[in-house]
């Protein structure tokens, strides 16, 4: 959700995970797997095992992404959990030391000492806002509105699936250099349409960061490709 400040701008949610996990889930589907595919592609000119070794890739990378996404999400709240509740409890226990941390921090933003005061004390004379307001300069984060596991692991696992699935549907329709061909070109495309996607996300140039997305992808599409030849050579 958007934050307005006065009505002059927005800015984007970045705290929450969902979206996140689902640009760079479609982004890591796509780079791995059109790696593995033309890596094994390499090695065999047999489309059967390509075919498996796209689709297992897509399978296990799917459920190792939404797993791992699911626990370091997990794990960051549970922190955040925990030191809330201890700042939560210092507020109760040493509110002066609270209220004096609060004046430090309005001194250094440039209030003077009279004024730092009156808005600290201000903040702590309601408990709520002392702790949301604790949490923020402290911490950085904002407490109630934390990642949601699930959604993040949902949202991976889905995006790693349709971005791991694009360079394997050649394989699906048919096999040798045409199939590896096919694989390229919808790997650079995606690749870097990802990269159109990002900047729009982050305010940079299009074409420079689909640019990067297309140079990263190709040279880990090259690397497995030299090496699937190699072992496919020497096997």
């Amino acid at each position: 959700m958007s934050a307005t400040h006065r009505g002059v701008h927005t800015h984007r949610d970045v705290q929450g995970g969902t979206a996140r996990a689902a640009v760079f889930g479609v982004s890591d589907g796509l780079v791995s797997n059109v790696a593995l595919i033309l890596g094994v592609a390499g090695a065999t000119s047999d489309g059967a095992f390509v075919r498996v070794a796209g689709l297992s890739g897509l399978i296990a990378g799917a459920i190792s992404m939404a797993a791992g996404e699911y626990l370091s999400m997990r794990a960051l709240n549970e922190l955040i959990e925990r030191e809330v509740e201890r700042e939560r409890r210092s507020i109760e226990q040493n509110p002066r030391a609270e209220t004096a941390e609060l004046i430090a921090i309005y001194e250094e933003r440039g209030l003077t000492a009279e004024q730092a005061r009156a808005v600290a004390e201000q903040v702590m004379s309601d408990p709520d806002v002392a702790l949301d307001v604790h949490t923020r300069e402290e911490m950085g984060v904002d407490p109630a509105d934390i990642g949601k596991p699930m959604a993040a692991a949902v949202a991976s696992f889905f995006a790693f699936s349709f971005g791991a699935v694009l360079p394997l549907v050649p394989w699906f329709l048919g096999s040798g250099t045409a199939a590896i061909w096919a694989s390229v070109a919808i790997g650079a495309t995606a690749a870097a349409a990802i990269g159109v996607v990002l900047a729009r996300f982050t305010e940079r140039s299009p074409w420079l960061t689909a640019a990067r997305q297309v140079l990263v992808a190709g040279a880990a599409c090259v690397a497995t490709y030299i090496i699937g030849s190699a072992a496919g050579t020497s096997i």
